[in-house]
């Protein structure tokens, strides 16, 4: 067959612009989100526009698991909900002292100091999740212990938090010996590029009398609806005894969690 020929009848490369667009979205929506926006977004005017499609960001949370139908109707943008879900997870680091005090910031360290005990601890009950095992308990002196998030080493950068302000959850577990009073107090703050507190939780502290049922309890907050300039997340909690006995008598710490939800 004459060269000519043999060329005629090659088929055609096809570019992949050409391809339908249900199997373009299929394609692109297997890529790491940071890639579809900050790279592939750029490519053309087509591309652009598959990866703002809803239907897109949508087949992304099916392959992962967070697309239930219900939300349909409720998700208002499905490419930010999507990333937050990637996102989510505790960003307290070493919650529950398995990794001793490495993370936190002892800020007050009085009376006989922090320590770290096994659950259930003396005169204690055990916790609520079998996956904890530790706690940090106080002492007799003022203790507090505290952690600084900052968002934009977490993913979260500054757009998403000034346009979007996704809910920031905090929960904490608290507990007290059956055989001494303690007090328990916590202080979340919401901080600015400069430290300043844009939004603050800061309830009454607990305080538990002796002879108290030992039982483990769960403290949280939402923030919602807070304002522009969010950038760091600051976390402290302790407390001490209040019968001033030498040893670790006071409140028991562990499980703490802030979580940044998606918007449903």
């Amino acid at each position: 067959i004459p060269a000519a020929r043999r060329r005629s009848c090659w088929p055609v490369m096809a570019s992949i612009c050409h391809l339908p667009e249900d199997v373009l979205v299929e394609l692109l929506s297997l890529l790491p989100a940071r890639e579809l926006v900050c790279t592939c977004r750029l490519v053309c005017s087509q591309w652009r526009d598959v990866v703002d499609l809803t239907t897109l960001w949508k087949r992304k949370c099916q392959r992962e698991g967070f697309y239930l139908q219900s939300l349909d109707k409720s998700i208002s943008d499905w490419k930010i909900y999507y990333i937050l879900c990637h996102l989510k997870r505790n960003l307290i680091k070493n919650p529950c002292a398995e990794e001793k005090f490495k993370h936190w910031k002892r800020d007050k360290n009085e009376g006989d100091k922090w320590k770290i005990e096994n659950l259930p601890g003396a005169q204690g009950q055990g916790f609520p999740d079998p996956k904890v095992h530790k706690y940090f308990v106080t002492s007799y002196g003022p203790c507090l212990k505290s952690q600084l998030i900052t968002l934009q080493k977490e993913g979260y950068w500054n757009q998403l938090m000034d346009e979007k302000r996704p809910e920031i959850i905090v929960k904490d577990w608290y507990a007290a010996r059956y055989d001494c009073g303690c007090h328990y107090e916590i202080t979340v703050r919401l901080l600015s590029e400069d430290y300043i507190v844009l939004a603050e939780f800061h309830p009454e502290p607990v305080v538990i009398e002796q002879w108290s049922d030992a039982m483990w309890r769960e403290i949280s907050h939402t923030f919602r609806n807070y304002p522009a300039g969010v950038r760091y997340i600051s976390f402290q909690h302790g407390g001490q005894d209040t019968q001033f006995w030498a040893g670790w008598y006071g409140i028991r710490v562990t499980n703490s969690s802030i979580t940044i939800g998606p918007l449903t």
